[in-house]
């Protein structure tokens, strides 16, 4: 932890950081910061973050001195209460650690943005539906973790068990640039609830996670390339349920892509979300279809898209959830369908550091 403090390169830089801080506070004493309001807004919530990693840089500093003044006491005089009391202190400043990198692993510039995660069952029937709705508890549990809220969008129940689809809108601070990491195939090999024969089944599912775009990003969309269809909400919950044509679906017709939004009371207020969905669909696609050309022009393979199994959950014969990218892997299955995430998502974003950052 030390070496972590006193390096100041990398994900720990002070410096740009004071720097970054100085030319915000510049740019906010300028003639004229006020006359574009949403620009002004976005340097001064830029620096509003900037400030909270340098506060909180130097809190973990203070908690390090501190630590280590308390070490020094137990030294010179090794008491059961001093010992118990360092240990603490040092469980609590590396889970602040952790915490702190992860916030700073976030640099991609949506990634302080809420998330649209979509979970969308694979072939299988019952098997995968139900690996849907474990999924959709995975999450759901990892947002109440963090004190996201959740808004369920739209909700198709599956035949017997489980979700044939679910959209949600999970709000928080750096939602979406946690849960990027979730985005692919996900796979579970486990003895079946659903076989009389107790036979091991191995279902997926896939999980697509979009940040919500503000009105900063101009996606043009064309009104003759979409078909909207109206029909009533079936998503669990809410009086209005089954009783008015409020729920929306629009189809893109040059891509296929199809949203759906039925959360809402109003057929207007549905559409709109949907709009939001869409939107962000249609943005991610351009972006990674930018990102595959300059991958082809590097000479490098991609593997973008929903090909790819990104981890493993494997319950039979025996337990363990792996990361196929980063290769973290866990060995308490329960508490990562309990949403304990987080291990998995540190270690995807420093795998990916890594790879953007190979030296």
């Amino acid at each position: 932890m030390k070496t972590k403090s006193v390096n100041s390169g990398g994900l720990f830089d002070l410096d740009s950081l004071e720097e970054a801080i100085a030319e915000n506070e510049a740019k906010m004493t300028e003639n004229g910061f006020w006359d574009d309001h949403d620009a002004a807004q976005k340097v001064i919530d830029e620096n509003n973050d900037l400030k909270d990693k340098y506060d909180n840089f130097k809190n973990l500093d203070e908690d390090l001195e501190n630590l280590q003044v308390l070490e020094e006491l137990y030294q010179d005089d090794p008491e059961d209460d001093l010992l118990t009391q360092l240990e603490e202190d040092t469980a609590s400043l590396e889970t602040k650690m952790q915490s702190y990198e992860l916030t700073m692993l976030l640099s991609e510039p949506y990634d302080s943005h809420n998330a649209i995660l979509e979970i969308h069952p694979g072939a299988g029937g019952t098997e995968s539906q139900d690996w849907g709705s474990m999924l959709l508890r995975m999450y759901q549990r990892w947002s109440d973790q963090h004190g996201f809220s959740v808004e369920i969008e739209d909700y198709q129940p599956g035949d017997e068990a489980g979700i044939k689809s679910v959209s949600m809108m999970i709000k928080g601070k750096n939602a979406y640039g946690l849960l990027r990491s979730e985005r692919g195939v996900h796979r579970l090999v486990r003895i079946s609830p659903f076989d009389s024969a107790g036979r091991r089944h191995t279902s997926f599912a896939s999980v697509d996670v979009m940040p919500e775009l503000d009105d900063s990003i101009n996606v043009e969309i064309n009104d003759d390339d979409l078909r909207v269809d109206v029909f009533r909400s079936s998503g669990a919950g809410g009086q209005h349920i089954n009783k008015t044509s409020s729920a929306v679906r629009i189809t893109h017709l040059p891509t296929g892509i199809v949203v759906s939004s039925q959360a809402q009371r109003s057929q207007l207020q549905n559409r709109q979300t949907a709009m939001n969905m869409l939107k962000a669909k249609l943005y991610q696609r351009e972006q990674e279809e930018q990102a595959k050309k300059n991958a082809e022009i590097k000479g490098e393979q991609m593997d973008i898209g929903w090909g790819s199994q990104i981890r493993s959950y494997v319950f039979h014969p025996y337990t363990m959830v792996k990361d196929h990218r980063s290769n973290y892997e866990s060995g308490n299955g329960q508490a990562v369908m309990d949403g304990d995430l987080d291990p998995f998502i540190y270690a995807y974003l420093q795998w990916k550091l890594q790879g953007e950052n190979p030296d």
